[in-house]
């Protein structure tokens, strides 16, 4: 099993969801998130003070997949969602998970995320 997490802009959202359902991937968790990367941030005027805004609201999404063909499927539908080509478009991070438990049913491994 693997996991991916992908922290991207907040205005693809709606893109991403759309495309992991296009490829049939269907457990997804959304968490707002702030960070920032090599951009570091922006300035902004605030009351007449220029203020550098340094941590950006950016979205994280978390998906446990089965297999490394779904890994890559996944990986994929996310970054040509995510993609605008400016510095900020995000990151996409995959390591191998240990085990799952389904709370209800107790089942784990690959039948708990099926």
């Amino acid at each position: 099993m693997i996991k991916i997490e992908a922290i991207v802009r907040e205005e693809k959202l709606e893109d991403i969801k759309e495309a992991l359902s296009k490829v049939g991937v269907n457990g997804v968790t959304v968490s707002q998130v702030m960070g920032c990367g090599k951009q570091k941030g922006y300035k902004e005027l605030v009351r007449g003070t220029e203020v550098n805004i340094t941590m950006l609201p950016k979205i994280k999404f978390e998906i446990i997949v089965s297999s490394e063909e779904w890994e890559e499927k996944t990986i994929r539908a996310i970054q040509e969602a995510a993609y605008t080509g400016k510095p900020g478009d995000g990151k996409i991070f995959s390591y191998d998970l240990r085990n799952v438990l389904r709370v209800r049913t107790k089942e784990t491994g690959t039948i708990a995320i099926n």
